[in-house]
């Protein structure tokens, strides 16, 4: 719809929705796409990834975005550089380009995350494209590099 201002204002997102309708999977996790590059000419892409059980993806570091996260539900232990932080419901924590980071999900029954990006780069084609496969990312170093990562490491493990 277009506003007075010159502006589409997309539609809200319903609580456990993702933008597109779609439905994606990364093994313990589900992503649903909040705010996408399209909508913002690439500036930001956010997304809730809803963990089923406990793991995170492998240490990693963005080579033009910052990477936020959001702890809605549960707890997650969060790695940036060299400094590990547990979030709860309601805390943040930036990871800044260029810095090795990783996250895992630590606490029982689900987790929820909203995590942004800025700017959107083409992690939203990343996500589209391992959320279709219904398995966590592979740690292919090309197929992370082709979107702008490196893996520099395994995932955090938890004792």
């Amino acid at each position: 719809m277009s506003e007075p201002f010159g502006v589409d204002i997309p539609p809200p997102v319903p609580a456990g929705a993702d933008r597109d309708g779609e439905r994606r999977g990364m093994g313990i996790t589900s992503l649903a796409f909040k705010v996408t590059a399209r909508e913002t000419d690439g500036r930001l892409f956010l997304m809730e990834q809803t963990s089923h059980a406990p793991g995170g993806p492998p240490r990693h570091l963005h080579l033009e975005q910052e990477e936020w996260f959001y702890a809605v539900e549960g707890e997650f232990l969060v790695e940036v550089g060299r400094r590990s932080h547990r979030l709860a419901a309601g805390d943040s924590l930036l990871a800044p380009r260029g810095v090795p980071h990783a996250w895992t999900f630590v606490g029982g029954g689900v987790g929820r995350l909203l995590i942004g990006f800025s700017p959107a780069g083409s992690i939203e084609a990343f996500f589209r494209l391992v959320g279709a496969t219904g398995s966590m990312p592979a740690e292919d170093p090309d197929l992370w590099l082709a979107h702008g990562m490196h893996l520099v490491g395994p995932p955090l493990m938890v004792d």
